[in-house]
């Protein structure tokens, strides 16, 4: 913290005369009026932070809660119900105990929570913002729905060591725009760090499980999946990628040449940044750029692109010839989606980076997004007479023909991602 200079404490006589002045000022004079809540503010930042996707369990109501989070060595917690219903939900909570839960990490009866919920990021924001989104909230209808406990083992389960995780990791605070940069590096800044919170999925945890600022925005595993370095680094970052491609990915989900956003990247695209204004996402983009490069070699992938048309598709491999019959009527021999843009594989990261995992993922558990015409879906292949030898093989595959990559221990890794959380 910066010190304070000695001539700036204010004296004894300060004080008390400043005391005096104010006890002669009419009460609405003394104590400044809260302005209104901006319901509408409160339901774009909602959205830029994401609250649905985290508070929704799968086929459930909105906002409702019950989306299990299973963290390894950790246990499993539940999102809970952010709905206006006064006893499972958040109803009788007042505007400054939502404020502190969402800045602070601290609900009522000084309940600590877990950082599972970003409050480290979310104190970007500014407790008028977050006032907005419990305005927009409070619009919703109410539900009833019980959160099911947590599940967390020894010695996580004592929320009171919270206190002693947040001298280490955050939360942090609202901060000022740096005068030195545009008004549009200063909001996407704002964006990326605050209520968009990128870094708790693509920043490296440290031991506390806090994020690691030495790795800020490098990539790092998350839920079984990889999300993918986020710096300027033209190899295994964004460096290589155009303005137009990085917008476009960030608020459709797709970008040709470089793929389809898929797992949990699908549910941001999906339910957050499509509805952000295209101002905002430019914002984005230009603190994105200005990120110092940082090289992950788990990111690395050089691509491939075969030759167009399906007749250009080798059929001497087992995996070739299961990819022609399950995959090749949607993606093509050469990648490119048959049906949809969304299809177009060509260029993406997660053909071949960290060992496919990405790839394997999609195959095991499959994908869906909310886009502006409808829901676009890859099906898993699971089941349905494919062994984890048949996924493999489709896996090492896609690696060979789309990128240079060196596919090893792929029934593995099959088997590890039918038992990621």
């Amino acid at each position: 913290m910066h010190g304070i200079s000695k001539n700036r404490i204010p004296t004894l006589f300060g004080l008390l005369a400043g005391v005096a002045f104010l006890s002669t000022l009419p009460a609405h004079a003394a104590h400044a009026t809260t302005p209104p809540a901006n319901v509408e503010n409160g339901r774009y930042l909602a959205r830029a932070a994401d609250c649905e996707v985290c508070h929704t369990e799968e086929g459930g109501t909105p906002y409702a809660g019950g989306r299990a989070f299973n963290l390894p060595g950790i246990g499993v917690m539940y999102a809970p119900n952010i709905t206006p219903d006064k006893t499972a939900g958040i109803g009788a909570w007042t505007d400054q105990q939502f404020v502190d839960a969402v800045r602070k990490g601290i609900s009522p009866g000084w309940k600590h929570l877990y950082p599972a919920m970003p409050y480290p990021a979310y104190a970007r924001m500014s407790d008028a913002q977050v006032r907005d989104i419990r305005a927009y909230l409070a619009t919703l209808p109410p539900s009833a729905q019980k959160t099911p406990e947590n599940s967390v083992r020894f010695p996580f389960s004592i929320r009171s060591f919270m206190v002693f995780w947040n001298i280490l990791n955050g939360p942090a605070s609202s901060y000022p725009d740096d005068p030195g940069k545009s008004a549009e590096w200063n909001r996407g800044r704002y964006l990326v760090e605050g209520p968009g919170h990128c870094g708790d999925c693509h920043t490296p945890r440290t031991l506390s499980f806090g994020l690691d600022s030495s790795k800020t925005l490098g990539g790092s595993p998350v839920n079984g999946w990889r999300a993918y370095n986020l710096t300027s680094d033209k190899l295994s970052g964004l460096g290589a990628w155009s303005d137009q491609d990085l917008a476009q990915y960030l608020s459709t989900g797709h970008a040709d040449g470089h793929g389809t956003a898929s797992g949990d990247m699908a549910d941001v695209v999906g339910h957050s940044l499509r509805y952000l204004n295209a101002q905002d996402i430019h914002a984005m983009v230009v603190y994105l750029r200005s990120i110092p490069p940082l090289r992950t070699e788990a990111d690395l992938v050089e691509r491939k692109t075969p030759p167009a048309g399906d007749s250009t598709l080798p059929q001497t491999t087992r995996g070739a010839r299961l990819y022609a019959s399950a995959c090749a009527g949607c993606h093509t021999a050469d990648g490119t989606g048959r049906q949809s843009s969304f299809g177009t594989i060509t260029g993406a990261r997660s053909l071949g980076a960290d060992n496919g995992r990405n790839l394997v993922q999609v195959l095991v558990q499959g994908s869906g997004m909310q886009t502006a015409t409808g829901v676009q879906i890859m099906p898993h292949f699971t089941g349905g007479g494919l062994s984890d030898r048949d996924l493999a093989d489709i896996a090492s595959f896609v690696m060979t023909h789309f990128t240079t990559a060196t596919p090893h221990n792929m029934e593995q890794a099959v088997r590890d991602a039918k038992q990621a959380p």
